[in-house]
């Protein structure tokens, strides 16, 4: 069981490092654009392009960051890392009391957060494989997984309380002060960690860029799963800004309302979570990628229907309880399969092509979707992002292209 199986205490504290920063993270979801609309007064196209700038700016920030990140040491990066978001995040709540705060400086926030994110995560997935036992993984990224789902359930409602008695920045506070004690966790780990395998070239060089997505076009089975990552990733990603807009001023949903709307449904990230090691046992991997992969691109289209009130809470959440049970199932399966299908000398490069293809798409689609929602409408907006993820499943692997073994790929990459 997910909850049971022992990982040791070097894990463990890995472990707990994550949920502080998660939790501090599920206290400031959604912060930026509640700033930008309640702080600044920003309208739909700023608050889509507060979510689409940041991300695809952080992204390029992050690109020459993975070869550098993939020849040192991950403990240290996940620090460096950590310590910066603190810092950077630190900067909005100074500039808001004494009345500075402007949307410009919104926008490098969120750039520099989101490149510090992709390098951190590169260099925490390529620990953790070091880390634990291949037979491990699954178990280890499914209590990734709840943590992340917990840490939202419990952390917007409080969030949108603490920003409706204490003003919009507080829980950008919080979130920052997560990154502090993250790098703390971190630092506590004990046990020496191995030197990066080099290869005499200087791996800064134009190609080193570029192997993270060599090898993934190169291994059929993550090429189909990456870019329909990209797509459903990007579509349920541009809804936020449009959701805040359509339900914080249209429809006149209080903060807190906000926040619950996205939180309740979290409950179901736990249960995901904690069936995808038996669902995989079950049924096997290539076949939670079809099914689960299919079922969390047919519920956001129901976000179109939102209305105020009652019943427009209520809808919310019910797509939202949909969509997070199949993808925090999906989530930790697609982690370990990744993991277990690139070798070691590549995986922090691997996971920054990744994740910078992810911020790269989330920021076209959210910028798209604001520039729509603002000639038309935030609903007709969510229609159409409904209407196009549903065209996602096409791009998942069409035979069974998901075996155990890691591949033994040549070191020519690197």
């Amino acid at each position: 069981m997910v909850g049971r199986r022992p990982l040791g205490q070097r894990f463990g504290w890995l472990w707990a490092a994550y949920a502080v920063s998660a939790y501090g993270s599920g206290l400031g979801f959604g912060a930026f654009p509640l700033i930008a609309v309640l702080a600044l007064h920003a309208g739909p196209a700023e608050v889509s392009a507060l979510s689409a700038v940041g991300p695809a700016v952080g992204a390029l920030i992050a690109l020459p960051l993975a070869p550098w990140v993939e020849f040192r040491r991950k403990r240290p990066v996940m620090i460096a890392m950590d310590l910066t978001r603190f810092a950077v995040m630190a900067t909005i709540p100074v500039a808001y009391a004494f009345g500075r705060l402007s949307f410009v400086q919104l926008l490098l926030v969120s750039a520099m957060v989101a490149a510090a994110k992709i390098a951190f995560n590169a260099a925490s997935g390529a620990y953790l494989k070091a880390l634990v036992r291949p037979d491990d993984l699954l178990v280890a990224n499914a209590r990734f997984e709840s943590t992340n789902w917990s840490s939202i359930a419990v952390g917007p409602p409080l969030g949108g309380a603490a920003i409706g008695l204490f003003g919009p920045v507080t829980t950008v506070v919080a979130d920052a002060l997560s990154y502090l004690f993250s790098a703390l966790g971190i630092t506590a780990i004990r046990g020496r960690e191995e030197a990066p395998e080099t290869t005499g070239k200087s791996p800064v060089r134009a190609g080193a860029l570029l192997d993270g997505w060599r090898h993934i076009l190169g291994d059929s089975g993550l090429r189909a799963l990456y870019l329909n990552n990209m797509l459903v990733a990007g579509l349920i990603m541009a809804t936020e800004p449009l959701l805040a807009v359509l339900l914080l001023r249209q429809l006149g949903f209080p903060p807190w309302q906000y926040g619950l709307a996205f939180a309740a449904p979290c409950v179901g990230g736990l249960i995901g979570s904690r069936l995808a090691p038996r669902v995989v046992a079950r049924y096997g991997r290539h076949k939670v990628f079809r099914t689960v992969g299919t079922l969390r691109a047919v519920w956001l289209i129901g976000l179109a229907f939102v209305r105020p009130g009652v019943v427009g809470l209520a809808t919310v959440m019910a797509v939202e309880l949909a969509i997070i049970i199949n993808m925090s199932l999906f989530t930790p399966v697609l982690a370990t399969y990744r993991l277990e299908h690139t070798p070691k000398h590549l995986v922090a490069r691997t996971l920054s092509a990744w994740s910078i293809g992810q911020q790269a798409s989330i920021a076209v689609f959210t910028a798209l979707g604001g520039l729509l929602a603002d000639v038309t409408s935030p609903r007709t907006a969510l229609t159409v992002a409904g209407l196009l993820i549903l065209t996602s499943p096409l791009l998942l692997p069409r035979h069974d292209q998901t075996s155990r073994h890691e591949p033994e790929l040549s070191r020519s990459h690197s």
